[in-house]
């Protein structure tokens, strides 16, 4: 049956080969980026500010955080981000989200997995396991999911669930105020466009037992949104929040400096 399978997807290669899933070149693999649209990724890595996940261009000393934290603190306690939102990202999420791709979310989840290593724990360490968090993925109101058919935080959260072996709760937090998108908003507008949005379910709150959330976001531009859902969190008593995303802006870094 697997040597069948395999002859099969040969086949299939021979008819449609894999392309890449920005620039649609042909690959060796399906799901993948070719070498060229891979190089021009911008992986967020250390250095970086400890809470609000930005790159710093070189080491500030321990405990250094951003300007941005330091103006701004934000609500929940830590965020993570897989990848500096340029062109490539920009296209991965957008075929994500709009363009029926739903395959694409384990790609994704991949990278993020390993950008939020340190919010979820590792599996070899039993006294880190029993603090592993429940990931909540940003929840779309009813009538834009409906539209759409499917939410892109909850395929990438799934995704995340099944690669690091967490926990999902993808109903705990509700949208209960149908939003504008947030594209071309400024960061006031923004705050204000999400406030009162989303309402936690306490029925689904009680099975926390006291564990960690970590909100799964495709794209984080000022953090308004995560910070919310985190406001309403913390409002029902959850302690600590992090945040996990594919992919971030970041002031000061366009595509013509990859």
């Amino acid at each position: 049956m697997e040597s069948f399978k395999r002859f099969g997807s040969s086949i299939l290669d021979l008819i449609y080969p894999p392309v890449c899933m920005h620039c649609s070149g042909v690959t060796g693999a399906a799901d993948v980026l070719c070498a060229k649209c891979w190089m021009k990724m911008r992986p967020i890595t250390h250095p970086l500010c400890p809470v609000l996940g930005l790159p710093f261009e070189y080491f500030l000393g321990k405990g250094a955080i951003s300007a941005e934290a330091i103006a701004n603190p934000p609500i929940f306690d830590r965020a993570r981000s897989a990848l500096v939102h340029n062109e490539v990202a920009r296209t991965l999420i957008s075929r994500l989200k709009f363009g029926d791709r739903e395959e694409m979310a384990t790609f994704c989840a991949r990278m993020m997995v390993f950008a939020g290593s340190e919010l979820f724990g590792d599996n070899a360490d039993p006294l880190v396991k029993k603090d592993r968090p429940v990931l909540v993925p940003v929840p779309l109101h009813p009538g834009r999911q409906w539209q759409r058919r499917y939410n892109q935080s909850t395929l990438l959260a799934r995704a995340i669930a099944r690669q690091a072996g967490l926990k999902i709760e993808p109903l705990l937090v509700r949208r209960v105020k149908p939003t504008r998108p947030q594209i071309g908003l400024s960061a006031r507008q923004r705050e204000k466009n999400v406030n009162g949005a989303f309402a936690v379910v306490p029925q689904l709150l009680e099975k926390l037992q006291g564990k960690r959330v970590v909100i799964v976001d495709d794209v984080i531009t000022t953090g308004s949104t995560v910070n919310a859902i985190s406001a309403e969190l913390k409002k029902n008593g959850v302690e600590r929040i992090d945040v996990i995303s594919f992919s971030r802006v970041v002031i000061g870094i366009d595509d013509e400096e990859i």
